[in-house]
């Protein structure tokens, strides 16, 4: 159903996201539960060995998307970056992941090409009114009605303030937002909960508890938080699995002792649906 990510993100429980940079990892997170998945941007390119930093073109990461719609059912929500570029490239976009089966995407008020958002520098932003025509051309090109553009608020992120935060999220509901992904790098969440309090449930707003984990989920559940996305976790899981057993057969010279501690290969050609007929 087109309209799954929209009914998932509007309804009154929790919606919890995984994020999957391939096919596979999206098959392992539907077998985990997971209603919804996000394509990351982040951990995507990182599979391809480049940086976060739109170094990826649109069209080969939505590549990567299009073999994870092809794959499993579950609705995907496509992290856009800020849309790799301006309104123009956003309303493409937006044409194309409904050609493609995606049923939303998310995109951020900084500038193109874009920096990840954990990193030191300084990190600049669209203007508010810049944006606001990219949520507009977007809306107007999406093929599907049920198509969902979250749009992603960086002000937090660059040390603006809650009250710029606020502002902006206002603006791009009014712009024709379906949700609102407020971001934030502090540890204690403390300003995405001020944030909550403050929005008061106008539209979905979804977050990303990278750097405040330790805050307890029930805190923005009882502030009725929408999504919950773990953004990058199934790739950082396998970065350190890869590097123990790697590790181990290069300096045993032999993969004896690791065999019980990684997939078997039946499991590995269920996952793919592999047969023997």
């Amino acid at each position: 159903m087109s309209d799954r990510l929209r009914q998932l993100i509007c309804r009154d429980e929790v919606l919890y996201i995984m994020e999957a940079h391939n096919a596979l990892s999206a098959k392992i997170a539907v077998e985990s539960g997971f209603e919804a998945l996000w394509a990351s941007g982040l951990t995507i390119s990182a599979t391809m060995g480049l940086r976060d930093r739109n170094e990826a073109s649109w069209t080969q990461v939505l590549d990567v998307v299009e073999m994870i719609t092809d794959f499993v059912p579950q609705p995907v929500l496509f992290d856009g970056d800020t849309g790799f570029g301006d309104a123009n490239n956003v309303s493409r976009l937006v044409r194309k992941l409904c050609q493609r089966n995606v049923q939303g995407v998310c995109i951020e008020d900084k500038l193109f090409p874009k920096q990840n958002s954990f990193l030191g520098n300084a990190q600049p932003l669209l203007a508010v009114e810049d944006f606001c025509e990219k949520i507009k051309r977007g809306k107007d090109a999406q093929t599907d009605d049920d198509f969902v553009l979250v749009a992603r608020v960086e002000a937090l992120i660059a040390g603006h303030g809650l009250g710029e935060a606020l502002d902006r999220a206002f603006r791009y509901h009014e712009s024709g937002a379906d949700a609102i992904l407020i971001h934030s790098k502090k540890s204690d969440g403390e300003e995405i909960l001020q944030f909550l309090d403050r929005w008061r449930n106008r539209c979905p707003v979804i977050i990303v508890p990278t750097k405040y984990h330790a805050t307890p989920t029930k805190l923005f559940v009882e502030r009725d938080v929408a999504a919950i996305i773990w953004a990058n976790h199934s790739l950082r899981a396998s970065i350190s699995a890869m590097r123990s057993i790697t590790d181990q057969i290069c300096r045993g010279r032999s993969v004896t002792e690791i065999e019980t501690r990684i997939a078997s290969l039946e499991q590995l050609f269920q996952l793919t649906n592999e047969s023997s007929a």
